[in-house]
């Protein structure tokens, strides 16, 4: 068997020497040969070209959710499985696949198993976790421009977001039905949770061949907290807030360009999507428990 693993190391965690030693003697227990590769700026088409030239049979991916949708993309409809290293800030999908430790992950080139999960795609970029627009996208833009990391910063810009928050008015198109809704962020959801624990699709399942649109309408600032609890509970769906719809394909108009963040990374600001699913497209490992 043939491991690439493909680090970041400028991701939220620095586990450099602790993931060295660990790939060295996971590989001498497993018996496979191995590569390594730095990120470095803009090296996608770089990282693409070793895939084609080593043929590896697994790919792992040891950063943020950014790094991973990064080769998530590359991974798409090839059949390679991608293993998820948890060393980023938040670590969102590594968390919905229930690995929460870098040396978990190593392990599970021994004993994990492969798992096929459905990928969205919203203007011909690949989402594998959560997209979205509004509020929440600003303040993973503001976290970008910081240079600090961990969650206690992005509550920081949280809470300094949420005094400035805009409103937005979005025309929706799903399985035939045209709806018109005044919202403060629209998600477009693969999974069900960020990286803090937050439950924003509590409808998500990341097999199921549908996305989620999770629309949280204006609400006053004495509800904020209700809101959050209500998050990390799983039970945002029971806010009067908040509105959750299933579909496979959806065509999004908004009535001014706003930032779209897809899997913590910002693309830039857009006024129209068109989000669709691709229905168990990519393999990746994950532990036993996960497949119940």
């Amino acid at each position: 068997m043939k491991v690439l693993f493909v680090i970041n190391p400028k991701s939220g965690v620095q586990t450099d020497n602790l993931l060295d030693d660990l790939i060295q003697q996971q590989a001498e227990l497993s018996r496979f040969d191995f590569r390594t590769y730095k990120m470095q700026e803009n090296d996608e088409e770089h990282i693409n070209n070793l895939i084609l030239e080593y043929q590896p049979d697994r790919v792992a991916a040891a950063g943020g959710d950014g790094t991973v949708n990064l080769l998530a993309g590359l991974l798409v409809g090839t059949g390679i499985p991608l293993l998820i290293i948890p060393s980023g800030s938040a670590n969102g999908m590594a968390k919905e696949l229930d690995i929460l430790r870098v040396d978990q992950a190593i392990s599970l080139l021994e004993d994990g198993v492969e798992k096929a999960i459905d990928v969205v795609k919203i203007n011909d970029i690949i989402s594998i976790h959560l997209a979205d627009v509004g509020v929440n996208a600003r303040i993973v833009k503001r976290f970008e421009a910081d240079t600090r990391r961990g969650i206690l910063t992005y509550a920081r810009h949280l809470f300094g977001e949420i005094f400035l928050m805009k409103h937005y008015k979005f025309y929706i198109t799903y399985d035939g039905k045209e709806i018109k809704r005044k919202a403060v962020s629209l998600t477009f959801a693969n999974a069900s949770k960020y990286g803090t624990g937050a439950v924003i699709n509590p409808k998500g399942i990341i097999d199921d061949g549908l996305f989620e649109l999770v629309i949280v309408k204006p609400f006053p600032d004495i509800k904020l907290l209700s809101i959050a609890w209500k998050m990390f509970r799983n039970k945002l769906h029971t806010s009067d807030y908040v509105e959750v719809i299933s579909c496979n394909t959806a065509d999004v108009r908004c009535n001014r360009r706003t930032t779209l963040q897809v899997d913590g990374e910002v693309i830039g600001k857009v006024k129209e999507f068109h989000i669709e699913m691709m229905h168990k497209s990519l393999k990746v490992l994950v532990p036993t428990k996960s497949l119940d």
